[in-house]
């Protein structure tokens, strides 16, 4: 498991950063230290300070190091010549909350380095495209092709229907396809994609996931961003569809999920 090192200017942002990222995991994340003020209540950055996090959360699979700004880069540079570790250390430029949050999850999930810090990269990917459908700046290419296609906000929707029961059929000798209904009041918002991600950490299956109802993806199930960038709404139907020999487990398991609310129904 790659481990992660926050560094910032403040060190109530880089706790506040990463409690909010740890809310979307379970009991046991990734490796993850904080190099965050000068000392003594100073803000600021220390690149030995930095360096002793790498060698720290450093396991044999790579650290990734989030930066908030200014000198926080400079000190990051120069951590990785004080370093001790022989791991691959990469500085990431993904944005520091959302980038943190996707890269935790991810990593949390068993992905490499290079699958972790392409997924934090990706992360503004929903908000820029979201504030780009209510007359914003349109969002910038994404690097992550499973962060692609326009995002909309997770709203809470009134009156529901009742939901369908799933429908599953063959698409082919090697791909099953089910449709299922969101249930739970806010839709696919992090904590449901953060939960998808995670059930299929380990699965030998590729899964998809569509918005049937808003015509948006497939995306991929294992991709947070790519999940969030759906929007998906309650009572919207989403159309699940998985190949490889875990291909009928993954499905199962996201209906069940689904079809649970992902936790969130009131009991």
């Amino acid at each position: 498991m790659i481990g992660i090192v926050v560094v910032s200017h403040s060190p109530a942002l880089a706790r506040a950063a990463v409690d909010l990222a740890l809310e979307m995991v379970g009991e046991t994340p990734p490796p993850i230290a904080i190099a965050a003020g000068a000392g003594d209540g100073i803000i600021g950055t220390d690149a030995v300070k930095v360096a002793e996090a790498i060698d720290e959360v450093a396991s044999g699979d790579g650290v990734l190091v989030f930066m908030d700004l200014g000198s926080a880069v400079l000190s990051g540079t120069m951590a990785t010549e004080f370093m001790t570790t022989t791991d691959e250390v990469r500085l990431t430029d993904a944005p520091f909350v959302e980038g943190l949050i996707a890269a935790i999850v991810l990593a949390n999930a068993g992905a490499s380095l290079d699958e972790v810090d392409r997924e934090a990269r990706a992360a503004m990917g929903p908000k820029q495209s979201q504030l780009a459908d209510q007359g914003g700046a349109a969002p910038a290419a994404e690097s992550n092709p499973n962060a692609a296609g326009v995002a909309a906000a997770v709203v809470a929707a009134v009156a529901p229907a009742a939901p369908a029961a799933p429908e599953a059929t063959t698409a082919g000798p090697a791909e099953i396809t089910t449709d299922a209904t969101l249930v739970n009041p806010d839709g696919l918002h992090a904590r449901p994609a953060s939960l998808i991600v995670q059930a299929l950490a380990g699965m030998d299956a590729t899964l998809t996931i569509t918005d049937v109802t808003a015509g948006k993806g497939p995306v991929s199930a294992k991709s947070l961003i790519g999940i969030m960038s759906l929007g998906a709404a309650k009572d919207h139907v989403l159309r699940f569809t998985a190949t490889g020999d875990a291909a009928q487990q993954a499905i199962d398991t996201l209906v069940t999920m689904t079809a649970d609310g992902f936790g969130e129904l009131a009991s």
